[in-house]
């Protein structure tokens, strides 16, 4: 045998070896892309029902409102009568919720409408005199005005951030061959940014109703985060796609060349997502319990920008290229 890989083998009949002609076989991204686009499209209207109704739940910091972390011997039950009760009684609770924490067994969050200090302090009397001991672990209270404020800030981040990516797509692929349009990468790439971050909101949303999970400004921080993940990973594909149409010119199938380019990204986009997940799921698991929830939606957002990089973005590229064809 000489030295190296040789692309030609004898063996026996049966039997075939895989050699880089067999590697690459055709344009394996593209076919699965035919599966997984209108997956993706389900996925993302589905995210969005699910955000619009029944809607996440919010946490103080949009809605306004007091949380109080407890924690006591009692049950849920018994701490939800208590409430009950003390509503009945005239304690300005409105709708007052109680949920456990991943903490432990015993604590829970009891989230109230905007206590005083006064009423902060009757129903903590009023808690511990029907349950017995209770300590309070944490006490956070919110003015509506406040709330209100922060998500709208929240809002305009979010579309600042969105405005800002797409005018640096549209200056960082303004030179390519002159026979391509500049927002057909764009919008490829933006498309993918919005599958992401749609894809994220509808799991957090139906989270915050089955665990302890809260959208808060915290989460809307991983969000810009997935989004400078999402478009930076794009990007390393589209550069390398822009790269080889030089190098083809105008005579290359852009089909095979963004199959060709896809496969050259491949290796060095999941050693970057891997990289960065060993990292989250290090600090989901060992961290502090104030981050988790912000840890999970990094890990969320590293997945789906990786998946969205190969399977959303450059795909609807192909196709944009084919019907401006």
């Amino acid at each position: 045998m000489s030295n190296g890989y040789s692309p030609r083998f004898d063996a026996p009949d049966g039997i075939a070896f895989v050699t880089p002609e067999r590697y690459a076989p055709g344009p394996m991204f593209n076919r699965l892309a035919t599966f997984f686009l209108p997956l993706s499209a389900v996925v993302v209207v589905a995210s969005l029902i699910v955000f619009v109704w029944p809607g996440p739940i919010l946490s103080i910091e949009f809605t306004g409102g007091t949380l109080m972390e407890i924690d006591t011997v009692a049950n849920q039950d018994a701490l939800n009568a208590t409430l009950a009760k003390a509503t009945i009684a005239g304690a300005p609770l409105g709708e007052a919720s109680v949920t456990r924490t991943r903490t432990g067994t015993g604590t829970f969050f009891v989230r109230t409408q905007t206590l005083t200090t006064d009423g902060h302090a009757e129903l903590l009397a009023a808690l511990r005199k029907d349950l017995g001991t209770v300590q309070e672990l944490q006490y956070t209270t919110i003015g509506p005005t406040v709330g209100r404020s922060l998500k709208i800030r929240a809002t305009y981040a979010l579309l600042a951030a969105l405005i800002a990516i797409v005018l640096y797509l549209a200056a960082a692929f303004r030179k390519i061959p002159a026979h391509l349009s500049p927002w057909s990468f764009g919008f490829a790439a933006i498309a993918a940014l919005v599958h992401d971050i749609a894809f994220t909101l509808g799991v957090f949303t139906i989270l915050s109703h089955t665990t302890s999970f809260q959208m808060d400004t915290l989460f809307v921080s991983a969000l810009l985060s997935i989004m400078g993940y999402s478009v930076s990973d794009t990007i390393v594909i589209f550069d390398r796609i822009r790269d080889n149409l030089f190098a083809e010119g105008k005579r290359g199938d852009f089909v095979a060349i963004a199959e060709k380019s896809l496969r050259q990204s491949l290796t060095r986009t999941l050693n970057t997502g891997l990289g960065a997940l060993i990292m989250l799921f290090a600090l989901f698991f060992f961290g502090s319990e104030s981050i988790r929830w912000f840890i999970l939606a990094l890990i969320v957002g590293t997945l789906v920008g990786t998946y969205s990089s190969f399977f959303i973005a450059t795909p609807l590229l192909t196709i944009l290229r084919k019907k401006r064809s």
